[in-house]
């Protein structure tokens, strides 16, 4: 009967360890998912940096600029 009583203290050793590594992994998740909606849902919570109009005015003449060139490839070839 010693040997059944030692196996359920071990087991109940190992339930207690258990459970303490259940409250660290929650822990982990709770964090990570705080950083993923801490941003409205966005990823890893970074923000982007605004652009201003000036900034998206070049950035779409550069891409019109862009979509030129390839269609002045097609033709020529």
């Amino acid at each position: 009967m010693s040997n059944l009583s030692q196996v359920l203290v071990g087991l109940q050793k190992e339930r207690k360890r258990m459970q303490q590594e259940l409250r660290r992994l929650e822990g982990a998740i709770g964090a990570l998912k705080g950083l993923a909606t801490g941003n409205h849902g966005s990823g890893l919570g970074r923000t982007r940096p605004r652009l201003s109009v000036a900034a998206r005015r070049r950035i779409a003449a550069a891409q019109r600029a862009r979509w030129a060139k390839v269609r002045q490839e097609k033709k020529a070839a």
